[in-house]
């Protein structure tokens, strides 16, 4: 081999390996992996102590005062990362705020929606009761001088424009004494006044269902097309044959409709008053927004009242895990908020979100995949507490 071929042939292997070296994941120490943990929790770094707490817990798979009992190590130094004031007024509101507008936009302000979900977090309530408990969050007393109200946001407005810690300056409040409806007719943050100004103001209250369906069981209508279903629940509004043609109905329309009418049929005595500017509750009479357009297929679906099915219990939207220990059925918001935050895709979900939030991408691999198959199972079997799904998300992510 001649001096030129040897030299090409060298430049070549030190590309390759060069190329192979670059490959390789970083190696990072407990102080970089420490570093890691806060910095996407919190969203800031740590102090020279916390990083020093932090980085401790790790090296030596031991535990601290912040951290719950059992819990050790890197999951430990993540605990740590989450008493930050950051993960609770930055990292959770911005997780929260797209759930509560139509737009999914980050850029609203704080809302009772978003501050049930911070409290929910901070006090490990079961997350799967988000979409169907009476519970809510407020400032605690004397924080801000506007009281909660069913009937404008001054509350927390407030809140945001003080600077208030939202991880020690929200309590706990039944939602009925601050919207006045029954304890039976709250259904968790879908009756919330940010939820409801958002999805039950005009329409027919298909938003409230399909926004849910999106923000918190990870799917969209299109994904849930099932023509296969009975279409018997189908209400007037909806034309069989659209611009003079069934099969638009038969193949398109009727796929969304079969699932969704029957469910969203719960929120039928719920709308929102614009000129209130609260939640309006009519139990026994159906809103008439129910009977939008009912002539445009007059026999159609009537809404008599506010029970509700869920269809996609067979057929191919079996998948998305509901609970065999539910009916299947009921009547108003809260019991159909239990059918979707007991199944197994609301689980799913939630921790996928967390994967983002916190890995910044989606999961790519097996390995991604194999994590948040593990990370559901723990969240399902052990309370559904959304901290462990970040402590678990942000160890897996902190870099090896």
């Amino acid at each position: 081999m001649n001096n030129r071929m040897w030299i090409k042939v060298s430049r070549i292997a030190i590309t390759a390996l060069l190329g192979a070296v670059l490959s390789m994941p970083a190696l990072a120490g407990p102080k970089e992996q420490a570093k890691r943990i806060h910095d996407r929790l919190a969203g800031v770094p740590p102090s020279d102590a916390v990083l020093a707490q932090m980085e401790g817990v790790i090296q030596s798979g031991g535990t601290d005062p912040l951290c719950p009992a059992g819990v050790s190590g890197a999951d430990c130094a993540a605990y740590i990362a989450m008493n930050d004031v950051n993960f609770y007024n930055v990292t959770l509101k911005n997780f929260a705020a797209p759930w509560t507008n139509r737009d999914q936009s980050v850029f609203v302000p704080l809302n009772d929606y978003i501050a049930t979900v911070i409290g929910m977090v901070r006090n490990d309530d079961p997350f799967n009761e988000l979409l169907s408990g009476n519970r809510t969050y407020v400032g605690r007393a004397g924080v801000v001088s506007a009281a909660p109200s069913g009937n404008n946001n001054d509350h927390y407005a407030q809140l945001e424009a003080s600077n208030a810690n939202l991880r020690d300056d929200l309590e706990f409040a039944q939602q009925s004494s601050v919207n006045g409806l029954p304890a039976g007719a709250t259904a968790g943050v879908m009756t919330s006044r940010a939820a409801s100004e958002a999805f039950f103001v005009a329409g027919t209250n298909r938003a409230m269902f399909r926004f849910t369906l999106l923000n918190h069981l990870c799917n969209d209508m299109e994904q849930m097309h099932d023509p296969a279903l009975p279409p018997d629940r189908i209400r007037q509004d909806v034309s069989r044959s659209p611009g003079g043609d069934s099969r638009l109905f038969l193949n398109n329309c009727v796929g969304c409709h079969t699932g969704m009418d029957p469910m969203a049929q719960a929120f039928a005595y719920y709308n929102y008053d614009e000129a209130a500017g609260s939640l309006q509750y009519t139990p026994g009479t159906v809103q008439a927004k129910y009977f939008n357009n009912d002539l445009n297929f007059p026999q159609g679906f009537r809404t008599p009242d506010d029970s509700w099915e869920n269809y996609w219990r067979v057929g191919q939207n079996r998948y998305l895990g509901f609970d065999a220990a539910l009916p299947g059925s009921g009547q108003g918001a809260k019991s159909l908020g239990e059918e979707l935050g007991n199944s197994y895709a609301f689980a799913a979900c939630q921790v996928k979100k967390v994967f983002r939030s916190v890995c910044l991408r989606e999961p790519e691999d097996g390995n991604d995949r194999a994590e948040v198959d593990n990370i559901i199972g723990t969240f399902r079997g052990t309370g559904y507490q959304m901290k462990q799904v970040f402590a678990d998300t942000a160890t897996y992510c902190m870099g090896q």
